[in-house]
């Protein structure tokens, strides 16, 4: 029994000793591609409640097609963490996305709730791969009617609960 000050007598363990309801490993090759899919992106889930049973996270991975941009948008709720293992991401923010910053690989992209952004591939010739976390496994979007200071290709996000 741990001595941390801690009551430890109530952490009970399933009937298997958490051999199949505790660690998962995802292979990268072993991703879900059944997610929201938007025009220049495409995204595979590889943790989340159908896969793993999470409960308040959601964790993939999301490739952004060279110079594809998308629409000005906020996420309600949730907090998104972004980390860039290739290619050069270039993020514009604010009420008439006034603000922009990029990150390159190693870097980290953090997305508060509510914040109106816009999610760039700032090169036109090479993907941009990224590691996707969010702080829910509801996929919330909601785009909003800003002009954006870069044009996307297309401006709407469509996924399963925003339709064309």
């Amino acid at each position: 029994m741990p001595h941390d000050g801690h009551d430890h007598s109530s952490l009970q363990g399933p009937p298997d000793g958490w051999k199949n309801s505790g660690v998962r490993v995802i292979p990268g090759d072993k991703l879900d591609e059944n997610t929201a899919q938007t025009p220049g992106m495409h995204r595979a889930a590889a943790i989340n409640l159908a896969r793993v049973g999470a409960q308040k996270i959601w964790a993939g991975t999301v490739h952004i097609h060279a110079n594809a941009k998308t629409g000005a948008h906020h996420h309600g709720p949730l907090e998104s963490v972004i980390y860039v293992v290739k290619g050069r991401a270039r993020m514009r923010w604010g009420e008439k996305l006034e603000f922009v910053a990029e990150a390159g690989p190693g870097d980290f992209i953090y997305v508060p709730p509510y914040v109106p952004h816009q999610e760039i591939n700032a090169s036109t010739d090479e993907t941009l791969e990224c590691v996707l976390v969010r702080s829910d496994n509801e996929a919330v979007v909601v785009n909003l009617d800003i002009e954006p200071v870069e044009k996307p290709e297309s401006v709407p996000w469509i996924d399963p609960i925003h339709k064309a």
